[in-house]
Formats: C-alpha cells, structure tokens, sequence
C-alpha cells in the first residue's frame, strides 16, 4: 500500500527499506538523481483533494525540514510536494497538518510558484508506480495495521498577531470592513475584507476564485469567517492573508444569541463544538469593542437626499434599461418622507408584479444599478431579498417642474467598489431579516384590515337572491360577479399575478375552465378556528354506528344531582330511552330547553330533534352523563347537526353551567359542555383561465358570500344545495365551451404556506360574490 503508517519516529530506520538514501531539501536540485533517494520533513500545509482534467486527483501540501541544522543554512527549507491519483486520495485521509512523514518514488520538477509563495525553486511530484509515503502521527497514535486512516481532520488556529509570513495558516477573525466580489481583469472574481480578533491585531484579506458562490458570504461589519489554508504575506508593511491551493471559507453571523449556522457553497466541511466555542467567544469579545459600533441598514422612512447608506428591502420588479444600467424597484414597508421618483418602463420589460399599489403610497424604491454590478443585479429573481451598500440617495427635478415642489428621490448604486459598495441576496431565513418582514407583515395586516367583512360601507353591495323576481316579472336570465373590496388596483392578467410578490391582493377577469369537488355535497367541510384541523363530515353510516356502539354500554340511566330524569321504554326489548333535562330548566317551554338523550339510535333522535330546539345525546358510564365520541354530533337543532372538535374539546363529562344563558344556541350549548364547536365552511377550488394562462384559487374563507349562502344553513337545507349547484352550472354549463362561459371579475389573495419545510404561493378568491344581470 502507498501509505505506511508508523508508530514512531525511530521506526523509520526499521521499516523504511534500507536502499533509500536520504536527501535533504536544501539540497534537491532538477538535476538531482531521485532514484532511490527519500526526503524526510514535516507537514506544515494540506490542501484538500481536487479533481483535474490531466488526472483523476490531485492534493498538494508542503513540507519542511525538521533538522535545524540543515536548514538554518538555506531560506529553502520547505518545498511543495503534488500528489496523484489514488495516492493523493489515500494521503487525504491518513496524514494531517504537523505529522512527520519521508517520501520515496518522487520526481523532481521546477516550481512554477517559486516567485509567489517563495518556496524551494522544485516541487516534488508523487505519481510514479512505486511511489510511498511513511507516516508518523504528530499525536503518536499506533495503528494495528498497516495504514492507518484519520477521518477526523485537525486544524490549528493561529491568533491574527501570531502570524508570519510565507506560511499557510488556518485563522478566524470578526469582520471590520468588506467589498463584495468584484470581476478581474482575468477569469477570477475578487473580494477583500479586513478582520480582527482578541489580539486586536488588524489583518487584510484578498480572495480570489472563478464561481462567485465561492465568496465569503457576508453580509454585514460584525461578521464572522473562518478561513482554512491561506497564505501569509507582506504587503506594504503590513501582514496579510491570500488564498492558496485549496482554501476554503465559512462564515457566521456575529449577532449574540443568533443561531451559529455556517453559510458556506460547499457540501462538506468540518465543524465540531470546538469551532462552536470560537464563534461563541469571538461574538462575546466584538460585541465589547466599541470599534464594531456599526450603524445599522437605513430604512427607506430615513433616508434623507444626498445621503449614502446601507438598505435591507425585498424586489419587487426589476428592468433592463440599457447595456450598462438596470432598474430595480424594491420595498422594505416603510414610507420614505420625501417623494419617490417612479422610472418609468414599458409594461412589458418589467419582470415581476406591478407596483403601483406601493407606487401610490411612497412605498417604492426605484434603484439604478450600474456597471460592474449589473452580473449580480442580473441573477436577482422577484420576491427575494437583497441588501445594497453605500447606496446613494440622489434629487432629482424634472426641468419643468418648479423650484417651489419638492424634488423627488431615485437611488443609485454608481459603479465600482469604493466604501464596500455593491449588493448581495439575502438568505429568507437569514436572522438579519427579521426586522424587515415585521415591516412587511404589519403593512399586509394593515391592508387586510381595511377589507373586513362587517364594513358598513359594503351594505349597499348586498346580495339579490337568485330565484328573485323584480317587481316587472322580469326573471334574470345571466350570471356576474361584482368585486365587494375598495382596493384601488388596476386588473391585471393571470400571467402577472403569478409573479406577484406575496402578500398582495390582484384584480383579475378570468372565467372557470374546471372547479372541484364536482359533487358539490363534498365542498362542506368541517374546521376548528382553534386548531385550525379540517375534515370532512361524518356520513350518516358512521354516526349510526357511534349511538349503536353506545346503545351496548350500560343501559342504566344516568343519575346526575342537577337533572330532572325520565324514562320510557323503547320498542326494542331490554332497551330504555331516558331524557334529563337541568332542574333549572324544567318550567321553561320544551322548545327551548336543553335536553339530553341517553339510548336512543340515530333515526330515533332524528325524530326527537325535530320538535325540539337542542337535544344532546349522551351515554352512561360508571352512571355518569357523558357525551358520545365526537367522531358523532354533540348536539342536534332541529335539522342542523353541530360537532366538537376531539383535539381541543376540555371534557366528555356532562354537567353543563346553565344559569345566566338567556338563549341557547349552538356557541351556548358547546361552552356549557365545555366542547369547541366546529364550523361548517365551504372549500373549492377552481382552475381560472384567462388568454395569458390559468391558475387555481381556493374559495373558501369568502364563500358564504361568494354564494350567499350560510354554510351551516346548507348543511341542513338540500334547497339551498341545489342554489349553490345552480350557480356553478351558470358559471361553468355542462358540456360548454369556454367561449360560451361568463368573464368574471375577481378579487384574489396571493399568500404562502409552509409545506414539507418549502414555501409554496397559493391564490384564494376574497372580496367577491355572484350577481344576477338581467
């Protein structure tokens, strides 16, 4: 095997063959004879295995001459070694960073990075076939085999102030100043950035790499990086780092008490509670240090003209203006006190939803990005977040206009890279945004608001019944809709609503291509407004089944101290009906009082229920009342059927509160039996199609007005089922085609769930309702 572990050093005379003739690195010269020749040192740097088009694998490290003897005489006494190949693999994985390690097999070449990283003038390459490596581990573990394999990686830390040059380190250090990746002259994208530490030493950083999600991802001063094999030098008196072969980055946030989640472009990378202490401790000492007072992103409510600052916002179009400027219109949900210039492009080279709503109110950005930054503004995608640097807020007044009105603000972001100025997306579930969606959140809340359902100004927009007939016998014979809500929003097409940004609400005229449930009885549901749990409602098979499964229980009645209990025997043998009803209540007329039935089935309390306003049926247990399962209704009104929710429910027990209730309905009934009343509500959803496209809306917190129709009203009435299918059959006929369908106009909510930890945008109809035209 190409690796031969070692238990010590002193076995290197042992087990090494003893044809090998050491040479020391001084010395190696490309004229050198390596043919039975071996070199012994030190790994003073490791870089990881990558893979090249010329081999499979390649991994490069350093070594250094341990003897201080020999290499006191010479500033040469590191040298570059390159492994292929399997080697390279098998060298990855067992030696580390300070083992002491002698090759053999090595072919002697010229460095060609002589002049940058200062090393010896050769470098050694290790892909002959006989071609060894014997191991030493620096913490003197044995091995039982022939090769040992450390999986677990060792990396030491130097402090900032401990640095020399002309070495590969591993640092970390807090984040003082930055620019974003910038393009070079050449193929790589560079970034810079300086950071400190507790030695407060201050240290410049240089990164360079072809793929800009390589970068170091920081997003603001405070920050917190890690850097892994990175090159040490001086640069106009003052130390700095530089990235070598093999250099990796990973990066923080140096907020206190935020999560330590590493962001980072690759998939794998070591992190341990070691690493975890450091982050901690580097955010204890920055947030003392009074030169990492960073003033945070300006919102839009306090920008003042000529002003450069930072901005946290969320896109919400974006145009290409011309071959060195693009448009983005942005928003963080506050209003600017000075007037916002709104750019003005072609509708149809604007990407993303429209703005004028926010238009309307102050509350969009028009930003002019410029030059070198128009590769990132290019990637930018609709509805994420973005943070800008050293933007700058700049007057501007149309010739025409007059000295008197106010000027108006556009926001440029000028090209270069002067004060860190650049831009960057935010990850959604980045800490640094949490302000930014309370803002968001507050203003939807605060437009929501405006559109509640008991606005008095939506009284006169009340509903004419279907089956009406005006005073002239006139019998309408078309369907509409009429948008009930005040929004002041231009109609828009399907197209455009899908790239809107949620939340937001959008006019649209669309017509129904196909709704479901086709079988109109299975739109009703059942939800609890506490748990928000939906389910389908129990057949009549099922519910039968639940008062039979009580009628096998104990056919003793119940015996309660605050119940008036009559019996009268059933038709069936060994079976006894027994009606309680409150002592309280026992004078008050029969249609109003609250009974409760125990060993009936379920055609016999269909039949009781019919005379009476609220019957209750219960079983017996251990000759206590108590409910049945709530799988059945707790309570029957005539022929409306009321359930209880079984997760949020407090008791089954019966000994309802009766004094004080003046009059007893379903909300009564459920918060005496201490039950949490489900509600019955109306679910569809309709596939809508306009000539730009189709989409699919829920109908359902709108619904009841929608149809005009109270849910629970058409669970018990099959006139009012047969209302509803007659509007569907109007808004989609049997067998039409879509020429042959009414346009509708509609309000829809655009908004996002959480489902399977991906964010998904959904549509729901709101603020609209059927109309007859005649």
């Amino acid at each position: 095997m190409p690796v031969h572990a070692l238990k010590d050093v002193s076995d290197l005379g042992a087990k090494v063959p003893s044809h090998l003739q050491r040479i020391t690195v001084q010395n190696i010269k490309v004229t050198s004879d390596s043919v039975h020749r071996s070199v012994k040192g030190k790994v003073v740097q490791k870089g990881p295995v990558v893979s090249c088009q010329q081999r499979d694998y390649l991994l490069k490290a350093v070594i250094e001459e341990e003897d201080p003897q020999q290499s006191s005489a010479s500033q040469h006494a590191s040298i570059n070694v390159i492994f292929f190949g399997t080697l390279a693999k098998d060298f990855s994985q067992s030696v580390s960073q300070g083992d002491t390690i002698l090759l053999a097999g090595f072919t002697i070449r010229k460095s060609p990075t002589q002049q940058t990283d200062k090393l010896h003038s050769c470098h050694l390459e290790m892909d002959n076939p006989d071609a060894s490596v014997y191991v030493c581990s620096s913490a003197g573990s044995s091995s039982s085999g022939p090769s040992s394999v450390s999986c677990e990686p060792r990396y030491t830390y130097i402090p900032l102030n401990e640095l020399k040059p002309r070495k590969i380190v591993n640092v970390y250090g807090v984040v003082t100043f930055f620019k974003q990746p910038f393009p070079t002259k050449g193929t790589d994208y560079c970034s810079t950035l300086k950071i400190t530490d507790q030695s407060n030493a201050k240290v410049g950083c240089t990164i360079f790499s072809e793929k800009l999600e390589d970068h170091p991802k920081i997003f603001k001063i405070g920050d917190i990086i890690r850097l892994h094999r990175v090159k040490t030098q001086m640069f106009n008196g003052s130390m700095s780092l530089l990235t070598s072969l093999g250099w990796s980055t990973v990066t923080f946030d140096g907020m206190m008490n935020s999560p330590i989640e590493p962001r980072t472009s690759t998939q794998t990378f070591h992190f341990n509670e070691t690493d975890k202490h450091v982050v901690e401790a580097l955010r204890q000492w920055a947030s003392r240090q009074s030169l990492l007072a960073n003033e945070p992103t300006v919102p839009l409510s306090s920008v003042q003209p000529k002003m450069y600052f930072d901005l946290t916002c969320q896109l919400l179009a974006k145009a290409c203006m011309d071959s060195r400027c693009m448009l983005l219109k942005v928003w963080d949900g506050t209003k600017c006190e000075h007037p916002l210039l709104n750019v003005a492009v072609a509708p149809d080279a604007l990407e993303g939803e429209s703005t004028n709503s926010q238009d309307d109110e102050n509350l969009t950005a028009n930003i002019l990005v410029y030059d070198n930054h128009l590769e990132v503004a290019r990637t930018l995608q609709p509805g994420m977040f973005l943070r800008l640097y050293n933007l700058h807020a700049v007057p501007q007044r149309p010739p025409e206009q007059s000295h008197d009105v106010p000027s108006h603000l556009v926001f440029h972001l000028h090209g270069g890279t002067s004060f860190g100025r650049g831009l960057r997306s935010i990850p959604s579930d980045s800490p640094d945004l949490q302000t930014l969606k309370r803002m968001l959140e507050s203003y939807a809340e605060a437009v929501a608001a405006k559109e509640e359902v008991n606005d008095g100004t939506l009284l006169d927009v009340w509903y004419t019944p279907p089956e009406a007939i005006d005073k002239d016998g006139v019998v309408p014979k078309n369907i509409c809709t009429v948008r009930t809500c005040r929004h002041a929003l231009q109609q828009m097409s399907l197209a455009h609503v899908k790239k809107c940004t949620p939340p937001a609400f959008r006019h649209v005229c669309a017509q129904v291509k196909t709704y479901q449930p086709q079988k109109l009885y299975q739109c009703l549901k059942l939800f609890c407004p506490h748990c928000k749990t939906l389910k389908e409602i129990p057949d009549d098979e099922s519910i039968a089944q639940v008062f039979q499964e009580a009628l096998g229980g104990s056919n003793q009645p119940c015996s309660e101290h605050w119940a008036v209990t009559s019996s009268v025997d059933s038709t069936q043998l060994n079976r006894v009906i027994t009606m309680h009803v409150s002592c309280d209540m026992v004078l008050d007329d029969t249609h109003s009082q609250l009974l409760f039935l125990q060993g009936v089935t379920l055609d016999e309390m269909c039949v009781i229920s019919g005379a009476h306003k609220n019957v209750v049926p219960v079983r017996s247990e251990e000759s206590r009342m108590t409910l049945l399962d709530l799988s059945a209704p707790f309570l029957f009104c005539g022929d409306k059927r009321f359930f209880g929710c079984e997760q949020c429910s407090r008791s089954l027990l019966v000994e309802p509160e009766v004094s004080g209730v003046e009059v007893w309905d379903e909300h009564n009934v459920a918060k005496a039996l201490g039950v949490q009343l489900m509600q019955y509500v109306l679910l569809m959803k309709f596939e809508l199609e306009d000539e730009t496209g189709t989409i699919e809306a829920l109908l359902w917190e709108d619904a009841e007005r929608f149809f005009h129709v109270s849910s629970v009203d058409i669970s018990a009435s099959q006139q009012l089922q047969d209302k509803v299918q007659a509007i569907m059959d109007r808004l989609q006929p049997q067998g039409s085609s879509m020429a042959a369908r009414p346009w509708l106009e509609l309000c829809l909510t655009a908004y996002t769930v959480e489902e399977n930890g991906k964010t998904q945008v959904c549509y729901q109809i709101t603020n609209t309702e059927t109309r007859e035209s005649f």
